[in-house]
């Protein structure tokens, strides 16, 4: 069974959410702080990490890109529970590397889908794969991806989105699309912005320093890939 961390300063959150997710068979780590975290993931990495964003000296958005910036976790499976949930509070989250965003507070069964989602995803994703689009390549099995030989570092996430277009070039694939086929959500459900935060990243990624645009934003419809 997977093994999650869950950071959170506030003591009551951190049981209710232990409780949870004890209950649903996994393996819980609670810390109260995010430099537990980053002791945990020098002796014994977790399946995945369930965030807050507001706690003192150091916040959950610093703690993922920090994350995100390290090769090792770049596939970390990131969860933001936390009770900033304006549309710019996602935007921001998911710019920032999260795989998801649950507002506090939070709805036991809509945490235990979520948590399983993001898991059953995190899986999936490790299966073998090689997919070439003109000069970028992306292999599954590796978790690599290159664009012209260099080598460019993607989230789980973003990676997911990457082989999914890449599976699909050619075509236009609409936000509420992608949302069902990329994250799992139930037809006219999820946020468009979540979807435009991560293909905003993607993007900058992918067409960093090159004169090729792969990624194109077909005006009232959604986003195309082409080789």
């Amino acid at each position: 069974m997977a093994f999650i961390c869950v950071v959170d300063d506030e003591v009551d959150v951190l049981d209710a959410v232990g409780r949870v997710l004890k209950f649903e068979g996994y393996e819980v780590l609670l810390l109260d702080h995010p430099a537990k975290l980053l002791d945990q993931l020098e002796k014994r990495p977790p399946d995945l990490v369930v965030l807050d964003i507001n706690m003192p000296e150091m916040d959950g958005i610093t703690v993922c890109r920090r994350l995100r910036a390290d090769p090792r976790f770049i596939a970390l499976p990131i969860v933001f529970l936390t009770a900033r949930g304006t549309t710019d509070d996602v935007v921001i989250g998911f710019e920032a590397g999260a795989d998801d965003y649950i507002p506090k507070p939070f709805e036991v069964p809509e945490l235990r889908a979520r948590i399983a989602a993001v898991l059953r995803r995190s899986i999936r994703d490790r299966v073998a794969n090689v997919l070439q689009l003109g000069d970028l390549r992306l292999d599954s099995d590796t978790y690599r991806v290159a664009v012209d030989n260099r080598e460019i570092q993607l989230t789980s996430t973003e990676h997911r989105l990457l082989r999914y277009m890449m599976e699909h070039p050619d075509q236009a694939l609409s936000p509420g699309h992608l949302l069902q086929a990329v994250w799992e959500y139930p037809p006219n459900t999820g946020d468009a912005d979540l979807v435009r935060a991560h293909m905003r990243n993607l993007r900058a990624k992918v067409e960093h320093g090159n004169t090729r645009k792969y990624i194109r934003t077909i005006h009232g419809v959604g986003y195309m890939i082409s080789g």
